[in-house]
């Protein structure tokens, strides 16, 4: 057998088995990722390409060698579901960077942050001023959460005591030229109204939309596939 036909062969074996991988170990995986999450990825990558090009290598070996380091992490994700202790010793834990205003130095030495990198993690959170920060966390996959002091939040409804009418969530209506029907009929809307809706944006038929969504004011946004410039 040639070996372009090998390797090819290899190759989509190590693919689905990081396919079926990747949908056992969940969606944290594609999150943000602690020290742990990442030093798991790093070694599937590196068995998953070693295995696709190096002929030494029997293919039974190199599934089992991902099916153990796929399995691995869910064994210690269901261990520190039980244990915090062990969820913080895998995972790590987060560390207290800025305390009632005050930046602790001690801290950022032990998670070897200077502190150019902790102003980009603050401008990252629109903060510019150390001053507006009355605290400030460095969590365990590498992000930085910010709470502002009470006068540099943002005002809201809920702080001015105004009660806001509960408003459903947009919902799509139409994609690529197909009418959702199910979402047409959970809202309780007809064809027959949006059809009237989506002409009145300069569409003959649905068509004729990209993408056709109402929110919970039933204002309908219209988006067709050929754009009309005014």
């Amino acid at each position: 057998m040639p070996e372009y036909v090998l390797i090819l062969i290899r190759s989509i074996a190590a693919f689905l088995v990081l396919l079926f991988l990747a949908r056992i170990m969940g969606k944290k995986q594609l999150s943000q990722l602690t020290f742990f999450d990442y030093v798991v990825g790093i070694t599937i990558g590196s068995i998953a390409s070693t295995m696709s090009v190096d002929q030494n290598i029997k293919i039974s070996n190199g599934i089992v060698s991902l099916a153990i380091w796929g399995l691995f992490p869910i064994i210690l994700s269901l261990i520190g579901l039980k244990s915090r202790g062990f969820l913080q010793l895998t995972d790590g834990k987060p560390s207290i960077i800025i305390k009632d205003g005050e930046v602790l130095e001690d801290t950022m030495k032990k998670n070897q942050m200077a502190i150019d990198e902790l102003m980009m993690l603050l401008r990252e959170k629109d903060v510019f001023k150390l001053d507006d920060v009355q605290m400030a966390v460095f969590e365990a996959n590498g992000e930085l959460s910010v709470m502002k002091r009470a006068d540099m939040e943002p005002i809201t409804p809920n702080f001015l005591g105004i009660k806001l009418k509960h408003e459903n969530a947009p919902t799509l209506l139409i994609m690529d030229g197909h009418i959702l029907y199910e979402n047409l009929a959970r809202l309780g809307y007809s064809k027959k109204w949006l059809i009237h809706e989506i002409a009145q944006k300069g569409a003959s038929t649905e068509k004729d939309v990209f993408i056709a969504q109402v929110d919970g004011n039933k204002k309908v946004y219209v988006d067709l596939y050929e754009d009309k410039s005014e």
